[in-house]
């Protein structure tokens, strides 16, 4: 964890203080889990690479376009980064619609369809957990526009690295349903559907350990299924 007075200034407010508070008694916490993250993302990417490459010939047999979808996202302290995963989408799908996906969206491959739904498409996701620009268990990385309509209490969500998995994630996996039919998808996500899900990213700061993690993870792994 960084020095108060070293974080970014917008994080600097007393709604975050709290949580930096509770977190920056959690060093330990912390310590382990980036060591369980570099030692399991590392076992899980050599188990994976076997599947992740079936997984793009398929895509690139399916549509045309690239194996990866790269998108710039925001993580630990507001850093930006390229996001890793395996295409579901038409080439260019953001410039023919919104940046949140609804279900039945048209932008969406056949293979897509069942990547999507298995959860599979964020495989690739286990090289960022590597890289450092996020962890196995935290607050699903957004986009800047999303994070420039965040709170100050919801800034608190900057102090973690980005996770592939939440408890938002878990309460929130059917979130294309939830989304269909919106007029106006962005207004909703923004206004209606993100609100609820930072309920739970920081109910998650406020319960943090190692051990939280793990039992988020099993959690996960029982929501896809």
């Amino acid at each position: 964890m960084k020095k108060w007075e070293k974080l970014p200034e917008k994080l600097q407010n007393d709604a975050v203080r709290p949580y930096y508070d509770i977190l920056s008694h959690r060093t330990g916490s912390l310590i382990v889990k980036r060591a369980f993250d570099i030692f399991v993302g590392f076992i899980l990417t050599l188990i994976c690479l076997p599947f992740m490459l079936i997984i793009a010939i398929w895509i690139k047999c399916d549509s045309r376009g690239p194996v990866f979808f790269r998108q710039k996202r925001v993580t630990k302290y507001g850093r930006v980064f390229g996001i890793f995963k395996f295409r579901t989408m038409v080439t260019d799908a953001e410039k023919l619609g919104t940046q949140v996906t609804v279900s039945n969206d048209s932008r969406i491959t056949r293979a897509g369809r069942f990547l999507r739904k298995c959860r599979l498409d964020e495989l690739p996701q286990l090289f960022n957990v590597l890289r450092g620009d996020m962890t196995f268990v935290g607050t699903r990385p957004e986009v800047q526009r999303y994070v420039d309509r965040y709170s100050d209490e919801m800034l608190a969500t900057l102090l973690m690295p980005a996770g592939i998995t939440s408890l938002a994630s878990i309460k929130f996996k059917d979130e294309e349903k939830l989304l269909s039919g919106a007029e106006d998808t962005d207004d909703v996500y923004v206004n209606e559907v993100l609100p609820q899900k930072m309920k739970y990213n920081l109910e998650y700061i406020s319960r943090f350990n190692f051990f939280y993690d793990i039992k988020l993870m099993f959690m996960t792994f029982f929501a896809v299924i």
